[in-house]
């Protein structure tokens, strides 16, 4: 079972407060978790935090922090995933357009709502001139994103990557979505979020980044082992079919994961989904959960990925992630499997160094 990536440092920008998390857990009783907000002055300066939009701000933090992590300066490539985009900008221009009569429109609001802004900003910050790109696939974005840094490292097995993920949630599109029924009608406890048994969510929004790396050395934190999607499946059957494949092509069984972490958001349909795989193929195994911790978005994979990967590294497994079953005293392989809306699946399998 040969790893496909190291992982040589990780950053995120989340709901929790990355300096006492996993110790501390923030708590917050609403219909939408927000980040907690670093001291962004940390990696830009001052004059420039005023023109940028808050996922712009999250993405350059929770990269600088990867790239501190792993002990470097410069990364080789710049690849990262988003759903959204740089809604508020998008939001704030849209409105402008309609308020001014499509008059005197400011160029900066446009400029930064495209969705390859994070990437950009973050390579003109660096001073980085490589590879740098930006899938916007919907709940698939990071897993494209890493799919193509496995690529890269594949071709040029002696660079690094800077891969990641960053979605945010405004006034607009939260009303919008909850058009859809997505999420909870009347706020709840995001520490009881997994047992509330009905209808809906709760929002989220985050940024997190990985430097990946082909080779081992002594900042390799975790092993990035395995990577599948699956796009709407015709049953939970062929959902567990196809994972039980999965870890086969790894020389794995279920039983061999210490771990499991799903994308259980609260809502009752779609947790009865992970339920039923877990009460066959994973039947005691210990779960865990993240998306009470970081809310629901289309990339919330990425704080699971983060999440694990401190699990990884500090062989300890936090109290307040654990879903079902007691935490394992060592873990050794951490399988992660999230999926939205039961038709975008994606599986991550990461092992220890």
């Amino acid at each position: 079972m040969k790893p496909q990536a190291y992982i040589q440092g990780t950053g995120a920008v989340s709901a929790q407060d990355s300096n006492v998390f996993p110790g501390t857990i923030r708590e917050y009783e609403s219909i939408r978790l927000p980040v907690a907000d670093p001291d962004y002055k940390q990696w830009i300066d001052i004059k420039q935090i005023r023109r940028m939009g808050r996922v712009i701000k999250m993405g350059v933090a929770a990269s600088h922090i990867s790239l501190q992590h792993a002990g470097i300066t410069m990364p080789d490539a710049i690849i990262m995933g988003t759903a959204y985009g740089c809604l508020a900008d998008t939001g704030v221009f849209l409105n402008k357009l309609v308020t001014q009569k499509e008059d005197m429109l400011t160029p900066t609001a446009f400029i930064q709502s495209t969705h390859n802004t994070v990437g950009g900003q973050i390579a003109l910050l660096l001073g980085c001139h490589a590879y740098n790109n930006t899938f916007v696939h919907g709940a698939f974005s990071l897993e494209n994103a890493l799919q193509d840094s496995l690529l890269f490292l594949l071709e040029q097995p002696s660079r690094k990557v800077l891969a990641g993920a960053v979605d945010e949630i405004t006034d607009y599109s939260h009303a919008i979505l909850s058009r859809f029924g997505l999420y909870k009608s009347a706020p709840v406890k995001n520490t009881a979020l997994l047992q509330s048994r009905t209808a809906g969510t709760v929002a989220g929004e985050g940024a997190a980044f990985f430097v990946l790396a082909k080779e081992k050395d002594v900042q390799s934190q975790a092993e990035l082992t395995g990577l599948e999607m699956l796009y709407k499946p015709r049953s939970a059957q062929e959902t567990a079919m196809r994972l039980e494949q999965f870890l086969q092509r790894h020389g794995l069984q279920a039983q061999d994961i210490d771990l499991l972490i799903t994308g259980r958001n609260g809502d009752v349909k779609e947790d009865a989904y992970y339920e039923t795989i877990e009460s066959g193929s994973f039947a005691g195994k210990p779960v865990a959960a993240f998306k009470h911790l970081c809310g629901e978005y289309p990339t919330a994979a990425a704080f699971a990925m983060w999440m694990a990967t401190g699990m990884l590294r500090d062989q300890q497994v936090p109290s307040a992630a654990m879903f079902k079953g007691a935490a394992p005293a060592a873990v050794k392989r951490i399988l992660i499997w999230n999926h939205q809306h039961t038709t975008h699946h994606s599986f991550i399998l990461l092992s220890a160094c």
